[in-house]
């Protein structure tokens, strides 16, 4: 087991679980957290546990303080100003005739990097963008292109379920879903129903996806021909849950059979 703290970042609502580094922290304290873009200010969102380390990428990365007041002030004069960078940004990029629909922009806690996330439908050339940038702001600039889903773990919202979106909440990377998955559980190929608000598939897909799987083993697919104690028949519908499925038999009608009984009842 594995102590962790789990922290919120405040400019991107990005989730980190993180080594609390011999420190104790309790819900809603501010910290400052060592992250892939340099030092930024977060809120703890669950205080000291102990995880499993399979269900951790090791190593972590640590707690490195308390916020402190001027920690604080630091981190709102960051944010002011990363606001400006944008507008530069998105005028710079105009003027280069680049395809980037800007996001956001932060500056890491001590200003070494300041970060930029894009989206584009094709390869950007940004160079001449970094380079003006670099010149204006005088430090590190990263420019991201990120996908749509990304862009909704920031931006964050309600989904479907009214709960608010996994990748904001919790979620610290994006599952491969496909529409087979969507079929395993047999729901309409709707694509306002199996979409979420990003356009792509949701990801909850993936959750129950192996208990489908698994619950569907040993029933048979619908449309395949049965042979039961009544005759055979088509397979027209299967209840993973109750693990009985119907068959028409023609003359006797739609039959219910469990799984192991083939002896069956009429519907």
């Amino acid at each position: 087991m594995v102590d962790v703290v789990v922290v919120r970042l405040n400019s991107s609502n990005l989730v980190y679980y993180l080594s609390p580094n011999c420190m104790e922290f309790a819900k809603n304290d501010l910290v400052v957290i060592d992250s892939e873009n340099g030092m930024q200010l977060g809120t703890v969102v669950k205080a000291n546990y102990k995880e499993k380390e399979d269900n951790l990428n090791l190593p972590l990365l640590n707690v490195i303080r308390k916020a402190t007041d001027e920690d604080i002030k630091v981190n709102e004069k960051n944010n002011t100003e990363a606001e400006e960078a944008l507008k530069d940004a998105k005028k710079y990029s105009k003027d280069l005739e680049l395809e980037m629909n800007f996001v956001d922009a932060f500056y890491s806690l001590d200003k070494n990097q300041l970060v930029f996330n894009f989206l584009s439908d094709n390869r950007v050339d940004f160079r001449e963008l970094a380079k003006k940038l670099a010149q204006k702001y005088k430090t590190r600039i990263e420019l991201r292109q990120i996908g749509v889903r990304d862009k909704a773990k920031k931006v964050g919202g309600l989904g479907p379920c009214g709960l608010f979106l996994c990748c904001s909440s919790f979620l610290n990377d994006f599952n491969s879903v496909s529409i087979n998955m969507a079929k395993n559980q047999m729901l309409a190929l709707n694509p306002s129903k199996i979409n979420g608000v990003c356009g792509r598939l949701l990801c909850c897909l993936d959750y129950e996806n192996d208990v489908y799987t698994e619950l569907k083993k040993d029933l048979p697919k619908i449309g395949m021909i049965a042979d039961t104690e009544q005759g055979m028949g088509k397979v027209v519908s299967v209840d993973v849950f109750k693990q009985t499925y119907s068959v028409d038999l023609k003359e006797k009608g739609i039959v219910e059979f469990s799984k192991d009984d083939k002896n069956g009842s009429s519907k």
